[in-house]
């Protein structure tokens, strides 16, 4: 049995995510930059899209389904007149109305995007890599079955209208959204167009922010090297929504064996990490272990023997969505 390699990078980055590929497609070009087979992702892009991608590399890795992502944010374009097989500029035409001339108007823009507020149930896009019964809803679509999504709860927290153009024959609203996780929002744009008496679809979409991780973080991918990657990890503590506690090199041997540590020989990194679900030990600006505090000790649940770096000094408090987490790349 071949020797486990040991990774010479254990870090969550963010990627500038461009048009035309799939989010393997990066996670694909991200080994191949930084040198790594150890690699994954976090919240899916579609091939349309672009914006934010958060990767984990090496141990990194453990941390992309625990990540504090509930919320995104996308500057979205949505064009009225038609519908798609695809709910985006992708699909085939499958309806076609008139575009109301109200739609032109900014204050009854803002009315109608001001309605579609608040918890809802949304049905997903026929092409979406929901699995049916073990097959992915997309690879039902394209083989011509009729397929039928049950309705998820989401919620759109914000709805803001950027601007209004026209596009041809087609009316164009630029809006930006900010949602919670699992919205679709090709589904967004299908919806706004029957609720407005049209018909719409996505055609441009760009994610500026997942969590607290927002574009201003995004590595090129153009420019990534392991380098790069090494001087602008994300913190994984801001990232995970956690609370810190340090502790010094000669207690980590003790940690990465699972030992419960005293919380007398840790020190409390920002206010209340006693009473934090998650918490969060570092040393030495890396991320040792994820644990909780029970019985005035730290107990881990999850630790990591080659710790993941990027922890920093800011991360009491996640930075707010748009602005960012970690080294911002310059």
């Amino acid at each position: 049995m071949a020797k486990h390699r040991i990774a010479q990078l254990n870090a969550l980055i963010a990627v500038d995510k461009p048009t035309g590929c799939t989010s393997h497609d990066v996670v694909a070009r991200v080994r191949r930059c930084v040198g790594e087979r150890r690699v994954g992702h976090a919240g899916t892009l579609d091939p349309m899209a672009s914006g934010v991608l958060v990767i984990g590399v090496g141990q990194a890795t453990r941390l992309l389904g625990m990540l504090a992502l509930d919320t995104k944010r996308y500057l979205a374009e949505i064009a009225f007149g038609a519908e798609t097989s695809t709910d985006d500029a992708e699909g085939d035409i499958t309806r076609e109305a008139p575009v109301p001339p109200e739609l032109g108007d900014e204050d009854f823009a803002d009315r109608v995007l001001e309605g579609m507020l608040g918890d809802q149930m949304q049905v997903p896009p026929a092409f979406s890599a929901i699995s049916i019964d073990g097959v992915r809803s997309y690879a039902r679509a394209r083989a011509g079955e009729e397929v039928e999504l049950e309705a998820r709860p989401i919620t759109v927290h914000e709805a803001q209208l950027i601007g209004i153009r026209s596009q041809g024959e087609a009316l164009v609203w630029t809006v930006s959204f900010t949602v919670s996780k699992g919205t679709y929002i090709r589904a967004l744009a299908r919806d706004l167009g029957r609720a407005v008496g049209s018909a719409a679809h996505l055609t441009a979409l760009v994610r500026t922010a997942s969590g607290s991780v927002g574009r201003s973080s995004c590595l090129p991918l153009d420019e990534l090297s392991a380098e790069v990657a090494h001087e602008h990890a994300l913190d994984p503590v801001v990232a995970l929504g956690a609370r810190a506690m340090s502790c010094d090199e000669e207690l980590l041997s003790d940690v990465l064996c699972g030992k419960r540590i005293p919380c007398s020989k840790l020190r409390s990194v920002g206010a209340d990490a006693l009473r934090a679900e998650r918490i969060a030990l570092v040393s030495g600006g890396r991320l040792a272990a994820l644990g909780e505090i029970f019985g005035g000790a730290f107990v881990p649940h999850d630790v990591f023997p080659q710790p993941i770096e990027g922890v920093g000094s800011g991360y009491q408090a996640a930075g707010a969505a748009g602005e960012g987490s970690g080294g911002k790349y310059r």
